[in-house]
């Protein structure tokens, strides 16, 4: 696959992810914007329905109380009232009055005591019949009276018509003068017909319309103080109930707004400038006439977690798949740029194995076609000579095909290391000693600084040679000019430490990343003058890891490599 298509693909899927990204963003928004609004109604509705049932409260406490004080509204409250009729009669009548020398001479009529009064209006009479009490006693029989009148009124009733005959019985028994002058004087009598049933229908029609215009009295009072009209605890308390009827648990802050601005908090309340801005109101007593503007103002805290609440489960899925979609996303990117990178890699292996292959096989194929010549063939000098060759070539093939197979057997961990006791100091100047001529060779030094107190080590020796002389090998193989090659080693609790610097040309931050990779060499340009195939740190790595040890690289471009292994004593 070439760098365009994967650039095409990785903007194509880009592109697909952030939109998806978009629409879910778009989706949980409305989701939590529409559940906002639904809790901003249920919390309305919970208002709403505590400021009716505090006006429907007032409102039956003041029929309730009626009810109490009397026992006849109890029963005739819910009956029915029919019409009421009765008849009217006018007749012509002569009364005899005494001359205004006798009314002087006689005492004064007595009159209706203010009690008595005040039950005959609670019952709805008229009071200009009281102008006459000798005909208003006259039709008050003992049967009426004691359906209109409690036994306590009654006892009121009996001391006023006493009052009244005794009061006549004083004019029938005074002295008869000779000169008394008698005038008969004719006057319109208008006589009701009344019956049992009909006062008793106007005695509770006068009970409801007394009962009606208190409450009506009491239910005109808006303009009474609010704390006077309802008890902040049983606000808040049956608010409660409707908000839980509604499924809001959450913990509220609640506030009474007075018509005066004033703002009295019922329970705790954190801020009421918040409360004010951010809360929801109803006003109290709507159906007031002539009432107040006061207000009930509600806040909740933990709003936004009740909102994500109700949503986080579609969220939650939401966020679980835009991740997996995004982390597949990633993972395939990364994996056709690791296959593009190893393709790139095998790639540069197979053309640097040609080259290793083609140099020995040049080699041999020329020493043979020496060999086939009659006139060298006889000579034992130059035959032996083009033997030689042959062998040391094929000891260099046969090598590189072993470094190949034991890659192969490293990715399969088809090994088994021989731990054995191994002293590391001898075991890093044998090492040293193989590659000094080298070095010398190239005018450079090479150092060891042997700083162990105690050498024993539990290892392969056979691998653990393999991984000394490479790392030795790669610091004199990218060293072009003068090799300055120094070997440290020390101890650190239970491990062996061993730092390896030389000073070559060095590695960018990006190669170091990578010289661990199999088949990765550290570029040099166009110019093929390093040896190799890329296993030789593969294999180190590979190995010190088998001795549950570890690698670390430092390098700097131009400066040089330091190379740290860290081996444990023990196994």
């Amino acid at each position: 696959m070439s760098k365009g298509n994967i650039i095409l693909i990785i903007v194509l899927m880009s592109l697909a992810s952030f939109g998806l990204m978009g629409f879910q963003y778009y989706w949980v928004r409305n989701a939590v914007r529409i559940n906002r609004e639904r809790f901003d109604q249920n919390v309305y509705m919970a208002l709403s329905g505590t400021v009716e049932q505090l006006e429907k409260g007032e409102t039956s406490d003041v029929l309730l109380s009626s009810l109490m004080k009397d026992p006849v509204l109890q029963e005739s409250l819910f009956e029915k009232i029919e019409p009421i009729t009765f008849q009217v009669q006018q007749r012509s009548v002569y009364r005899s009055r005494p001359s205004i020398v006798d009314t002087m001479l006689t005492d004064k009529a007595p009159e209706v005591s203010p009690t008595f009064r005040r039950i005959l209006e609670s019952r709805g009479f008229d009071m200009s019949a009281l102008k006459e009490l000798e005909m208003f006693f006259a039709y008050m029989t003992p049967e009426l009276a004691s359906s209109l009148f409690t036994p306590d009124e009654m006892a009121i009733l009996l001391e006023e018509k006493e009052r009244q005959l005794s009061y006549l019985s004083k004019v029938e028994s005074a002295p008869n003068r000779p000169n008394r002058m008698v005038t008969p004087v004719p006057e319109v009598m208008t006589e009701i017909n009344i019956t049992d049933d009909i006062l008793d229908k106007i005695r509770r029609a006068n009970l409801k319309i007394d009962m009606v215009e208190r409450t009506w009295n009491e239910l005109a009072a808006g303009q009474k103080a609010i704390l006077d009209r309802l008890d902040t605890l049983q606000v808040r308390e049956l608010l409660g109930n409707h908000l839980l009827e509604r499924g809001i648990e959450e913990s509220f802050e609640l506030g009474l707004m007075k018509d005066n601005g004033e703002v009295l908090p019922l329970g705790p309340v954190t801020d009421q400038k918040t409360l004010l801005q951010d809360g929801i109101k109803a006003k109290l007593f709507p159906n007031d006439i002539l009432g107040k503007e006061n207000f009930l103002y509600i806040f909740f805290p933990e709003k936004n977690y009740h909102v994500i609440k109700q949503v986080w489960a579609p969220i939650s899925s939401s966020i679980v798949f835009i991740g997996v979609i995004i982390f597949c996303f990633i993972y395939a990117i990364k994996v056709i740029i690791r296959q593009k990178a190893l393709s790139d890699t095998k790639n540069d292996f197979i053309n640097n194995m040609t080259h290793e292959f083609k140099t020995p096989l040049a080699t041999v194929s020329l020493a043979v076609e020496a060999l086939q010549d009659p006139e060298l063939s006889t000579q034992d000098k130059f035959r032996n000579r083009y033997l030689g060759i042959i062998k040391d070539e094929n000891k260099r093939l046969t090598a590189q095909v072993e470094k190949v197979l034991q890659a192969a057997a490293l990715d399969k961990q088809d090994f088994k290391l021989k731990i054995e006791p191994l002293n590391l100091s001898e075991l890093l100047e044998s090492n040293m000693q193989h590659i000094s001529l080298q070095v010398e060779n190239k005018g450079g030094t090479l150092e060891f600084r042997d700083r162990l107190k105690n050498p024993t080590i539990e290892g392969d020796a056979f691998h653990l040679t393999h991984i000394f002389n490479n790392m030795l090998d790669n610091a004199l193989k990218y060293t072009p000019n003068a090799p300055k090659i120094k070997v440290e080693a020390f101890e650190d609790y239970d491990h062996f430490i061993i730092k390896i610097q030389d000073n070559g040309i060095g590695m960018t931050k990006d190669a170091q990343k990578k010289i661990f990779d199999k088949f990765y060499r550290v570029p040099t340009g166009n110019v093929h003058d390093v040896k190799g195939f890329g296993l030789g740190l593969s294999y180190v790595k590979t190995m010190l890891e088998a001795h549950q040890g570890g690698i670390q690289v430092e390098s700097e471009v131009g400066k040089g490599t330091t190379f740290t292994i860290n081996l444990p004593k023990k196994q």
